[in-house]
């Protein structure tokens, strides 16, 4: 087997052949070092690595699976942990110059979980200036490039996650989405992405109040999502909306024959390029092929909604960034100093103005999904903006209008807004630049196993990305 063939493997599959004492965690993260080292300056995605140490930690996992000994949930699999949480005693930047010299003094609470089942961070990954843009550059680490085509970004804000998924460079990763910072990067990568229900997985206060923010996975598989998921779920005694008890996905899901799904190409408002509504009509297609009902809605959502959302991020994350701006506003990248600036504005009355949006839009999504077993969209409206995309200086213009350069040119923060609805970002094809594009898979809330079952059941018909070489991006 190839180096490559090793690292591109299906991290579930790794471990099935750990167990099987077919593959050793060792031959694993030495391939996927190598990769690391092969790909970093075309791709730029990890920020801190720890390979001597990975070494030793997969060298420990290997003598653990020929001893037959008791082994947990990610033993021995390379993790790219996204550098905003922390791991104590290692550094972490949020992609900042102003926390160059900082340390973690506690592990949060998913990364600790994800240790102790025993998967191994081997490197941090790359994210804008305190994940606050939806692309990957800053003044500290550089540009992320997307490995389908490096003239375009990976995404944001979980950018360097998924730049190392699509690369071949960690197993699996871990993302955060507060605007679509999961699902973003997935769908201009090719991967899964999926944004849990509010309070299903933990996260650092004072975010984990923040109801528009979620940890959760980014994965090359469906299935490997899954493997992820259960391990970063479930609650936290430090973290007070985390939910009881803890969900458990299966691996293996039912067909959906019978299904009905509801479809929405623009969710009333967004501007959808024409090789991302190609992509989700083919997906839509793959859903009737398996038996489903796919039938297109009105959810009466007007542009309201993104000017909603962009008021509440303003109002808490732009605030809270706006403390930086007297001291060190000079150190800041140029989309957080203005987003900074946009928070200092922002007032009480616009915050609970977009509580009454987000009221209204759940009046048609919750009967709705009442009627239909889970509602699919696009993920972007444009597969991605180039690498170097600045929204404080760039425009983006879709079907010759300009829209929003923050957020306009991605369906994800509705539903940030409707956030105790699950959230599964998959793969929908290529536009002719290289570029992925994706779907969202919408679930009731808190049915997060509805996404899942309809995420693999598209997967085992369309077929694994990565797979093999003419699947993977040829860098």
């Amino acid at each position: 087997m190839s180096d490559l063939d090793l690292c591109y493997m299906p991290a579930h599959e790794a471990l099935r052949l750990f167990k099987a004492k077919k593959l050793s965690p060792v031959e694993l993260m030495r391939a996927t070092i190598r990769r690391a080292e092969a790909t970093r300056s075309a791709i730029n995605c990890f920020t801190f690595t720890h390979f001597e140490e990975a070494m030793e930690l997969a060298a420990k996992a290997e003598a653990k699976y020929a001893k037959g000994a008791r082994t947990g949930a990610l033993e021995g699999l390379p993790i790219g942990i996204k550098d905003e949480s922390y791991i104590k005693g290692k550094p972490t930047s949020h992609g900042s110059l102003l926390s160059k010299d900082a340390i973690g003094g506690h592990t949060s609470t998913m990364n600790e979980r994800i240790i102790k089942a025993g998967g191994i961070v081997h490197a941090r990954t790359a994210t804008p200036e305190f994940s606050c843009a939806g692309y990957t550059w800053s003044k500290r680490w550089g540009v992320t490039r997307n490995p389908w085509n490096p003239n375009f970004t990976p995404g944001g804000s979980s950018g360097g996650a998924a730049a190392t998924l699509a690369s071949g460079t960690s197993s699996i990763a871990t993302g955060s989405d507060i605007g679509g910072s999961i699902r973003i990067p997935a769908s201009a990568c090719g991967l899964v992405g999926f944004k849990p229900p509010y309070g299903r997985n933990p996260d650092d206060p004072p975010f984990n109040l923040d109801f528009y923010c979620h940890t959760g996975p980014l994965a090359r598989t469906v299935r490997d999502a899954i493997l992820l998921q259960n391990v970063m779920a479930g609650p936290s005694p430090l973290d007070i909306a985390t939910l009881r008890p803890k969900l458990r996905l299966p691996f293996d899901y039912k067909p959906i024959q019978g299904w009905r799904i509801a479809f929405s190409m623009d969710l009333g408002s967004y501007e959808v390029d024409p090789e991302v509504r190609k992509n989700t009509l083919t997906a839509c297609d793959v859903f009737r092929s398996l038996g489903a009902t796919v039938e297109e809605v009105d959810l009466g959502w007007g542009d309201e909604v993104l000017k909603a959302a962009m008021m509440y991020l303003e109002h808490l994350f732009g605030a809270s960034l706006s403390q930086l701006l007297q001291r060190h506003a000079d150190d800041m990248t140029s989309y957080a100093r203005k987003f900074a600036e946009d928070g200092q504005k922002s007032k009480a009355t616009d915050f609970v103005a977009t509580l009454d949006v987000a009221g209204r839009m759940y009046q048609t999504l919750g009967p709705l999904l009442e009627k239909y077993d889970v509602l699919i969209c696009p993920t972007n409206a444009i597969p991605a903006v180039p690498a170097e995309f600045d929204q404080t200086r760039d425009t983006v213009e879709i079907n010759g209008k300009q829209v929003n350069p923050s957020l306009g040119w991605v369906l994800t923060t509705p539903f940030n807004m409707m956030s105790r609805c699950p959230v599964l970002s998959i793969p929908s094809g290529h536009a002719a630049n290289g570029v992925p594009t994706g779907i969202q898979i919408v679930g009731r809330t808190y049915c997060d196993a509805d996404v899942f079952r309809a995420g693999l059941a598209y997967e085992t018909a369309r077929g694994q990305w990565y797979g093999n070489a003419g699947t993977r991006p040829s860098l």
